[in-house]
């Protein structure tokens, strides 16, 4: 082999390691390690320009008073971060597929991405057709796909004699996402529903029917199923494959020195680089699997600095209005504008 082959090699074997650990940006610049800034310039769209807006991301129409929220920019310590170009976007999607799975945080980032887009060439014709479970959004211009599939747990849950069974070994519903360009995947949200919101009766794992097990065991299994789902049917060289990381709620205020509090009536981030709360859980489990692929994975790390946004939910702005307290989604235009501008810096 000449040194010019090993030096490729070299080159390409760096770039799958940084691909499956989440790095990105200028110069080795790990643009997922930063603070937030005030900009003037921001948000990057007016959602009022934005009809197909979800109500309960919809934070302003909502009767939110306060307005500084939507000023943030995320700034990475060592590099600039590019600002989203959707035409940009677009061209690089022509032709192409784009998929979401997962629950109601990956419809907050697929609503932002719509949005986005959309302001961005208003005068385009586009089509948003939703069926049970699926939303797809198209510019037809460009032959362009932005979908989103509603998966709460990636992994299946079956109707069986018992009742429904969550099986964390059986992933049957991955069929749909063959034939996809890009793969955006989410999940961890549903893993803590108890009660009438639990939508399953018995977790099956190994065989094993089990009435309840530590949810952060079950969490770690089901994803190292949908591991190998990745590694038995996706061809890298078709599918990019994306983790959307963990998103983080802030339901505990004393984790910045106001116990017995929640996001209700923040209005600013936590001031620091770090989020006092330390590292979430279950996003030290997701880059424990993710280090064990060998196909290539790229981790859209957005946990450490959603975990600075306190300020950035619906609270009693949301769908449940002050009926409701929302610390766990997130109001648009808002932090998922951020997660899709770390995701554009991805594709480029």
């Amino acid at each position: 082999m000449g040194s010019f082959s090993c030096v490729a090699t070299l080159i390409l074997l760096f770039a799958l390691l940084n691909q499956i650990h989440g790095r990105i940006g200028t110069n080795g610049c790990d643009v997922f390690q930063g603070s937030w800034v005030y900009d003037e310039s921001y948000p990057l769209y007016d959602t009022t320009k934005c009809p197909f807006v979800e109500k309960e991301f919809d934070c302003i129409n909502n009767g939110r008073p306060d307005k500084d929220y939507l000023k943030y920019r995320w700034q990475p310590s060592s590099c600039y971060l590019p600002r989203f170009n959707g035409a940009d976007f677009l061209m690089r999607l022509r032709g192409k597929r784009l998929m979401f799975v997962g629950d109601s945080l990956s419809l907050n980032q697929w609503q932002s991405l719509t949005c986005m887009l959309h302001v961005a060439v208003p005068h385009a014709t586009y089509t948003l057709q939703r069926t049970e479970g699926l939303s797809t959004f198209t510019f037809p211009a460009y032959n362009a796909s932005i979908m989103f599939l509603r998966n709460a747990f990636l992994v299946d849950i079956t109707l069986e004699k018992i009742g429904l069974v969550l099986k964390l070994d059986s992933i049957q519903s991955g069929t749909i996402w063959k034939g996809m360009d890009t793969l955006i995947f989410n999940t961890w949200h549903w893993w803590l529903h108890t009660g009438r919101k639990q939508p399953w009766n018995f977790i099956e794992g190994g065989g094993v029917i089990h009435k309840d097990m530590d949810r952060l065991v079950a969490y770690e299994k089901a994803l190292n199923t949908w591991a190998r789902w990745v590694e038995l049917n996706v061809d890298p060289i078709k599918t990019k494959v994306i983790f959307q990381g963990v998103s983080p709620d802030h339901a505990n205020g004393s984790y910045w020195g106001r116990p017995n509090a929640n996001c209700g009536g923040e209005t600013e981030p936590v001031i620091g680089l770090t989020y006092p709360g330390g590292p979430h859980p279950a996003e030290l489990v997701l880059e424990t699997v993710l280090r064990g692929m060998s196909k290539p994975v790229y981790l859209l790390n957005i946990t450490p600095l959603s975990q600075l946004r306190k300020d950035g939910h619906p609270s009693v702005y949301g769908l449940g209005g002050h009926r409701g307290m929302d610390c766990s989604h997130w109001c648009l235009a808002g932090v998922p504008d951020t997660w899709n501008q770390l995701l554009y810096a991805a594709l480029i």
